[in-house]
């Protein structure tokens, strides 16, 4: 799976990361599992076709010591769909932007 991971965490970073993303993500009934989802903007044609299959998404996974943020958009209603894919580029840069911002809010240096 190609990702973000982000490591090294410190337990107090792990607390904020996680205080912040209950608040501001949906979450999946996975432990540490979390969907942010990508902005309109941002969707490929097919995608913004396949309004049926939003809202398209990032897993973001969080562990103690890592932040991992998949490149693949999901869906959360199929299984497989052909809005399905890795990131474009634009996604891609719009989802590490989205996790560093939230590093920098929370004030955490890694």
């Amino acid at each position: 799976m190609k990702q973000y991971v982000i490591d090294g965490l410190r337990l107090e970073d792990y607390q904020k990361l996680k205080a912040y993303l209950d608040e501001h993500l949906k979450s999946s009934p996975l432990g540490g599992i979390y969907w942010l989802e990508l902005d309109n903007e941002i969707l490929t044609p097919i995608q913004q076709k396949h309004v049926g299959c939003a809202p398209h998404f990032f897993s973001l996974s969080l562990e103690e010591a890592f932040l991992s943020c998949e490149f693949l958009v999901r869906i959360k209603k199929n299984i497989k769909c052909d809005c399905m894919d890795y990131a474009t580029r634009g996604q891609r840069d719009w989802l590490i932007d989205q996790a560093d911002a939230i590093l920098e809010k929370l004030n955490i240096r890694i």
